[in-house]
């Protein structure tokens, strides 16, 4: 029997789309969405974002993973996960909207805009000081492909931008900055800190309290600003509240959070100056992504190797 159907298990997500974009492009193959099997043994390929456990379970001929998305942590950290080749997406529409995303918060918080709108609601003309972009220290945290792509147009913005990663990195104009003797100096020069690292057991709960008390604060600004579009599970959120609070932190911009949706109860909602997104920065667009796995699984299917791999050996 062959196995080279393919299973949509996206979760949260429509999985309506991502099945239609598929049998667009390759009409002659079997396109199954969770949990409609009605035969198991042919399904070869598994198109994934947050899939439920028993889906992995229920298809002993599993070839491959496809995420549909940037991250994986919904994938990998399933019990039981099997031993196949996991695919990330690499996208440039999934780049440019992250890098769309990243710039506009924090030019949001650079030209004080949240607080020109609330100067707008009680219709009061009132000058604000606006440092130039040369002023601000903006620390970019991963500098993946997503990462790198974000600092380039802030370098040419004019602001100082600095870079921390796992390892040493070198990018125009990013001031470098790798591993763990190289973060507090990275955070004590860091007005602006824009977190886009992957989630493993070393990243996890990474933005706390103790982390926000090593950012600058003698900047411009009048106070360090967190944004973050790379995982939930990488932010404490009871910490980003109270160091709102207590004036640890002067802003965020979140478009993640560990679950989702985010709680109507959570404090963060009512927060001044915090901007919360419904983990839209970098969207995935069914149209402009399915090419990219079909393309991938014809190429498998020809013996070529896969591309984008997830290193299996990484504490995920």
């Amino acid at each position: 029997m062959t196995s080279d159907a393919i299973l949509i298990a996206s979760g949260p997500w429509d999985p309506v789309p991502w099945a239609a974009a598929v049998r667009a492009l390759t009409p002659g193959r079997a396109v199954h969405i969770w949990p409609d099997l009605p035969d198991p043994e042919t399904i070869g390929y598994l198109m994934a974002w947050q899939p439920p456990p028993e889906a992995f379970r229920a298809v002993p001929n599993l070839r491959a993973i496809f995420s549909l998305g940037a991250g994986v942590e919904r994938i990998v950290f399933v019990d039981d996960l099997p031993d196949v080749p996991i695919a990330r997406i690499v996208s440039d529409d999934l780049t440019q909207r992250m890098t769309e995303w990243v710039v506009l918060q924090v030019l949001l918080h650079h030209r004080q805009q949240l607080a020109y709108l609330d100067l707008q609601r009680e219709r009061r003309w009132e000058e604000l000081r606006q440092p130039a972009a040369s002023e601000v220290r903006v620390g970019m945290m991963g500098l993946g492909v997503l990462g790198a792509d974000a600092a380039e147009p802030l370098v040419r913005l004019g602001f100082q931008v600095a870079g921390w990663s796992r390892s040493p990195k070198t990018l125009p104009g990013v001031e470098g900055y790798s591993g763990a003797d190289g973060l507090d100096a990275f955070l004590a020069r860091t007005d602006i800190l824009v977190c886009l690292l992957p989630l493993t057991h070393e990243t996890r709960h990474i933005l706390s309290m103790d982390l926000f008390g090593k950012l600058a604060r003698d900047g411009a600004l009048g106070g360090p600003v967190v944004i973050n579009a790379g995982r939930g599970g990488l932010q404490v959120e009871a910490d980003i509240a109270a160091a709102i609070g207590q004036g640890v932190l002067k802003g965020a911009s979140l478009d993640v959070f560990e679950t989702e949706p985010l709680d109507p109860a959570s404090p963060l909602w009512g927060l001044d100056n915090v901007v919360i997104t419904p983990h839209v920065a970098a969207f995935s667009d069914p149209k402009a992504l399915t090419g990219q796995i079909l393309d991938q699984i014809a190429a498998f299917e020809a013996g070529k190797p896969l591309k984008n791999l997830v290193d299996r050996a990484a504490r995920y």
